[in-house]
């Protein structure tokens, strides 16, 4: 686990760093940082010095946790950021949980019932679901629910009604996807053998879907709704600016009106941190819902290799000179540390030869 950890950690570190590096160049496309950062009448060369200079000094500050300053507000850009994430999380748990609540047992009751009522009707709402945008879907709702019918308010935040058309307008793409993917996975499993035994011993079909099916299912469900999270985050953009909502993606979009670079490589940066945490947990949890899965990676050769029954011996021992490569347990001993052995080789041929010993039996003709 420890060494998953880490590898994981690794990882991590390099994701955030090539995103903050692409990040870094694509911004400064569209126009020159160092010109809003020196005042006027700076030297040629001073301003030649501090575009050679900028990305290494970008780099340094990201490891001490200082993403820059903004060029608009004179703040340093990270505290920015971190004011408007607590309505990001807000909303996108929100629109997640929605997107569980609703897509899961949708797809879950779908695939229990394929070819019934139910599924006739779930599969078009599904397809309807993932093909609309999420900004036609929250001018929609706005025009019917907020304009027409006034029974919630189009904009703003910190009351609960202001979170209702937001959160439906960010999860709606997501539940068709998470329902879909329930379907096909719980379709998948009630193929299976271990399904048919459970029916034919008498278990109830509840049972069976929640006890048995859901848990085997659960694997390819679990990926899907992790790589959602960076479907919401990436939505919440677009939704945050129909609605007005105070979050991260407001303040996207407002930096790259105002050509904010520091605000912009903060937003992408914090955003980056929140999605490869979420697939780390996602990692941690496959081994909880499936232990077959292995964390760390153990050792391809261990130390000590596991014996095999031997075959059985003929009427007469052969000498003890004829064994080659058996110990004293009948099992073939791989090189110990300090032998003047080579070590093993890593090809499964040798692994074939390091689970049966070779034993040379004598010929007819040694045994009289």
């Amino acid at each position: 686990m420890g060494r998953f950890m880490a590898g994981r950690l690794l990882q991590a570190v390099l994701v955030l760093w090539g995103v903050s590096t692409i990040v870094f160049v694509i911004v400064r496309l569209s126009g020159d940082p160092v010109a809003l950062m020196v005042p006027q009448g700076t030297p040629a060369d001073v301003i030649a010095q501090m575009r050679h200079t900028l990305y290494v000094r970008f780099l340094a500050g990201l490891a001490r946790g200082d993403l820059g300053t903004s060029y608009v507000q004179d703040a340093p850009a990270l505290p920015l950021v971190l004011q408007r994430l607590p309505y990001t999380i807000e909303l996108t748990a929100a629109a997640f949980g929605l997107a569980l609540a609703v897509g899961l047992p949708l797809g879950v009751a779908a695939g229990t019932r394929r070819g019934g009522a139910f599924d006739r009707l779930a599969l078009p709402l599904i397809l309807i679901g993932q093909a609309m945008p999420s900004f036609w879907t929250g001018l929609l709702l706005i025009l019917i629910v907020s304009v027409r019918w006034h029974l919630l308010p189009s904009s703003g935040s910190g009351t609960p009604q202001t979170l209702v058309l937001p959160s439906i307008t960010l999860a709606w793409l997501s539940l068709a996807t998470i329902a879909r993917m329930s379907r096909s996975a719980v379709l998948e499993e009630a193929r299976r053998d271990y399904v048919r035994t459970a029916h034919a011993k008498g278990v109830s079909p509840r049972r069976v879907v929640v006890a048995h099916v859901l848990r085997n299912a659960a694997i390819p469900i679990l990926t899907i709704a992790a790589l959602d999270v960076a479907n919401l985050l990436g939505g919440a953009v677009i939704t945050e600016t129909i609605f007005a909502w105070p979050g991260m993606g407001r303040l996207a979009v407002e930096a790259i009106q105002a050509r904010d670079y520091t605000v912009v490589q903060a937003v992408v940066i914090v955003g980056t941190a929140i999605f490869v945490l979420t697939t780390l947990a996602t990692d941690v949890l496959y081994g909880v819902l499936d232990p077959r899965i292995a964390l760390a990676g153990a050792p391809s050769y261990p130390g000590r290799q596991p014996c095999l029954p031997q075959p059985r011996r003929a009427a007469r021992s052969p000498p003890a000179e004829r064994l080659r490569g058996v110990g004293a347990e009948g099992c073939r001993s791989p090189a110990m540390p300090g032998s003047g052995s080579s070590p093993p080789s890593r090809s499964p041929r040798w692994r074939l030869r390091a689970w049966l010993p070779e034993t040379r039996w004598p010929r007819p003709s040694q045994i009289a």
